[in-house]
């Protein structure tokens, strides 16, 4: 399959330089979220600089976060940002993906039966999940402000080693409203990288959750 290229183009201009084979897998894959977003809401990036930019960015840099096996689970994963792009780039993880949507789930399902990835697609709540699963790390995209999170992990560190959050600029008062309503007691929030958001100074960062010991 022969990379299009505005995709080239946009992984030149990010600086991301992926295998041929990652890079033919990860276009397949956005081209069936593309193809069936026309049915269901699962992206609102419908273009090549928007998904790498975007997208992809975050997943490059979440990838080396990751040990080696690690068990890892896309909570919320709606079209399958992080987890699907992360089992290419990350074929020795052991990926999950947890969407409560019906619908969706079963659009993720489909996408990971093409493109013939060992990802295993649960349509259920992260809540149930954990209640038969362990994972390493619980990756979090988009699903919630850290309050949010805090609220609904703390029954649940039996079942989990860490929390990964991906979050925007506003990451700074959503950890002092998480404070102030002290759902952070006996946690510990570490911030493990920061990168730019496009051309402006905002920052995107990946936060650490994990429960003190």
């Amino acid at each position: 399959m022969a990379i299009e290229i505005d995709f080239a183009a946009a992984l030149d201009r990010a600086g991301y330089a992926l295998e041929p084979s990652q890079a033919e897998a990860i276009q397949a894959y956005v081209h069936l979220l593309w193809e069936r977003n026309a049915q269901i809401n699962l992206t609102r990036h419908t273009d090549w600089r928007s998904i790498v930019d975007r997208d992809l960015r975050d997943v490059m840099q979440l990838a080396p976060l990751l040990g080696v096996g690690e068990q890892v689970l896309d909570l919320g994963s709606g079209g399958g940002v992080p987890g699907i792009p992360l089992a290419i780039l990350r074929p020795d993880l052991e990926i999950s993906l947890a969407e409560s949507v019906g619908k969706r789930a079963a659009v993720l399902n489909t996408f990971v039966e093409t493109l013939q990835l060992p990802i295993a697609v649960y349509a259920s709540r992260g809540e149930d999940l954990l209640e038969d699963f362990r994972f390493h790390s619980i990756v979090v995209r988009a699903v919630g402000s850290l309050r949010k999170l805090c609220n609904w992990i703390a029954p649940h560190w039996d079942s989990v080693g860490r929390l990964l959050v991906i979050k925007g600029p506003k990451w700074i008062e959503e950890r002092g409203e998480a404070r102030h309503h002290g759902v952070m007691e006996h946690l510990e929030l570490r911030k493990l990288v920061g990168y730019p958001l496009g051309e402006g100074e905002n920052e995107g960062v990946i936060l650490q959750l994990t429960r003190q010991r």
